[in-house]
């Protein structure tokens, strides 16, 4: 199955902000949709709230108005941050008066969190999620069920 382009995209941003240690998920800019969307902090106009699943009217009205920034919906964009945030150990909404803040320099933490965001992404394009290695694992009358295929 051929990868979308909009999850290509936004899969090798996260990539690329993990491994620069650019993912911060206290900061608009530099949170997974931060990322996906350049490093722009205007998709936080589409929430009251960073971490929350409800739309502001100024989200409400760009979603009703097919508004998709790098291809994906408003909604759809707060449901990837979301993900990140739970996976990076927040309880949302963020609060800096109900959160500990979590260790953003610890790779383990920014890793689940971009797990959690990568999960999402592959689910808005229906595909499996990429992050997923457990079918290399399965087995049938002691044989590996599905070849590792090595790429040079």
């Amino acid at each position: 199955m051929k990868t979308p382009p909009r999850l290509e995209q936004a899969i090798n941003k996260l990539y690329l902000a993990f491994h620069s240690d650019s993912l911060n998920p206290e900061c608009c800019k530099s949170c997974a949709v931060g990322n996906i969307l350049n490093n722009t902090d205007i998709w936080k106009h589409l929430t009251d709230g960073h971490g929350s699943l409800k739309l502001s009217y100024v989200g409400k009205v760009n979603e009703a108005l097919g508004k998709k920034l790098n291809g994906y919906t408003p909604f759809e964009l707060l449901q990837i941050e979301s993900a990140f945030l739970k996976g990076c150990g927040y309880t949302l909404p963020l609060s800096h008066k109900t959160n500990k803040l979590v260790d953003r320099n610890s790779k383990e933490v920014m890793f689940n969190g971009m797990c959690e965001a990568v999960a999402v992404l592959c689910k808005l394009d229906g595909i499996s999620n990429v992050m997923d290695y457990s079918r290399l694992f399965e087995f049938e009358d002691n044989q590996p069920v599905n070849e590792l295929a090595y790429t040079y």
